[in-house]
C-alpha cells in the first residue's frame, strides 16, 4: 500500500475542489437569468476558490453575489460560503475527501462539533 504524502494530499484536494467548482460554474446558470455569468475565481497561490454570479435583473437591478467560497488551509478544505442546494461538502465527500478534512466555515465554531465534519 502506497503512503500518501501531505503534498500529494494537498494537490488532490486542490484538484477535487477545482473540478467540482468548474462543474458547478457550468451547471449553475439559472434559466430565468440567461444573461448572468457564473465566474470561477481561482487563486492557486493562496488556495482561495469562488464562484460568483455577475449580471442584471430584468428590472435593471444588479445581480452580483458569491455562490460558493472555498479555501484550503492547514490541510483542510474550508467551505466559507455555500449557496447551493445540494451542498458542496457532500460533493467533496462523494469525490473521496474524508469528512475530518472538510470544515463548514460558514457554521458557528461551537456548532461545528455536531456537523459530522471537521471543527477547524
Amino acid at each position: 500500500m502506497a503512503v500518501t504524502t501531505e503534498s500529494e494530499t494537498l494537490q488532490s484536494y486542490r484538484e477535487a475542489v477545482q473540478k467540482l467548482l468548474k462543474e458547478r460554474a457550468k451547471s449553475h446558470n439559472a434559466p430565468q437569468h440567461p444573461e448572468d455569468e457564473k465566474q470561477l475565481i481561482v487563486d492557486l497561490e493562496r488556495d482561495h476558490y469562488q464562484i460568483v454570479n455577475v449580471g442584471w435583473y430584468a428590472n435593471g437591478d444588479r445581480n452580483y453575489g458569491c455562490i460558493l467560497h472555498v479555501d484550503i488551509k492547514d490541510g483542510k478544505v474550508w467551505i466559507q460560503h455555500d449557496g447551493t442546494e445540494e451542498g458542496f461538502a457532500n460533493a467533496l465527500v462523494k469525490a473521496g475527501l474524508p469528512k475530518q478534512d472538510i470544515v463548514l466555515g460558514f457554521q458557528d465554531p461551537f456548532m461545528r462539533q455536531y456537523s459530522g465534519f471537521a471543527i477547524g
